[in-house]
């Protein structure tokens, strides 16, 4: 028997010796169809920015984490999920007087969050926090997240261990590619376009989307199911935000009518969040309207957000 362990760790060993560098040289060498294929880091060379390179990720994560290191003392901070990023706009905030930094990332749920809290709260040591907060992310394991922030933020213990939790292959490819760069500082000349497609960086973190319009939609009827790991995280969260003695506010940004109706378990979220502190449900203080102010059925088109954004701030004074 302990000649069989021996054997199985033996093997163990050797295939991380042969897999690390095979991920690594398979990925420098074969960007286009490796790369797509099994590791989630979107670095482009073909048309550099500089001398290096871009990166061409969704979301602008690389810009807002690059951009955070000049921000201290805020007065708000946004976290969250693209609602958060895309629906928040640190301008309309400034111009109410409000020193903001949006921490928001693409998919962002809640074990993620743990891990930018416990990279950045101190670093920014924001007065408030607004975490914006809907029932989808608690509702999905977060591996499109985790592989945002290893591609566009620095490699740690805590995003090693949170990606070998979630037991997920591409993840742990990026990691591996990820670290070798971290380790080397090879990402140290990127630098990410402003406007990207549709969206441009705006300074705090928010992403602007070019003007469109969604329209009206029928839902069939549906449940969120929810993932008790990321209520766990949520948690956690909670307690770094409280031992920092910030004060908290949980929001659940707008979405379509058509599509909120159509989630039979509202209310039974809007509970489980009433029990963890201040919490406000957007879909039923403002009365947006699906064509005009959303421009998919999760985010809200400029017209929406500055809608949202006044409404909260009149919250807030």
């Amino acid at each position: 028997m302990s000649k069989f362990i021996f054997t199985i760790f033996r093997f163990l060993i050797f295939s991380l010796i042969v897999y690390i560098p095979l991920v690594i040289i398979w990925a420098e060498f074969d960007r286009n169809s490796f790369i797509k294929k099994n590791i989630q880091y979107e670095l482009t060379i073909s048309k550099p920015i500089d001398s290096t390179g871009k990166i061409n990720s969704y979301g602008h994560m690389f810009s807002r984490i690059k951009e955070l290191k000049t921000f201290r003392n805020i007065d708000l901070l946004f976290i969250g999920a693209s609602q958060a990023y895309r629906g928040l706009d640190t301008r309309i905030f400034r111009s109410a007087g409000y020193n903001s930094f949006n921490l928001g990332s693409s998919n962002q749920t809640p074990l993620q969050s743990e891990v930018l809290l416990n990279r950045y709260l101190k670093e920014l040591n924001p007065k408030e926090i607004i975490y914006v907060v809907h029932p989808e992310v608690f509702s999905v394991d977060g591996v499109e997240s985790t592989l945002d922030i290893i591609a566009n933020d620095r490699i740690d213990l805590k995003i090693i261990k949170l990606t070998l939790s979630q037991k997920n292959l591409k993840l742990i490819n990026t990691l591996i590619y990820a670290s070798y760069r971290d380790l080397f500082n090879l990402n140290k000349n990127l630098n990410e376009p402003v406007v990207k497609r549709k969206d441009t960086y705006i300074k705090g973190g928010y992403v602007e989307k070019e003007l469109s319009y969604y329209g009206y939609r029928h839902f069939e009827k549906s449940t969120w199911e929810f993932n008790r790991t990321q209520f766990k995280a949520f948690e956690r969260s909670l307690k770094i935000i409280s031992e920092n003695n910030i004060k908290l506010i949980l929001v659940q940004a707008p979405t379509p009518k058509s599509f909120y109706s159509s989630q039979t378990n509202n209310v039974d979220f809007d509970n489980l969040m009433k029990d963890y502190g201040e919490y406000y449900n957007f879909n039923t203080i403002l009365n947006l309207d699906d064509s005009l102010h959303f421009y998919d059925q999760y985010h809200l088109n400029q017209l929406g957000v500055t809608i949202f954004d006044e409404k909260l701030i009149e919250m807030l004074d």
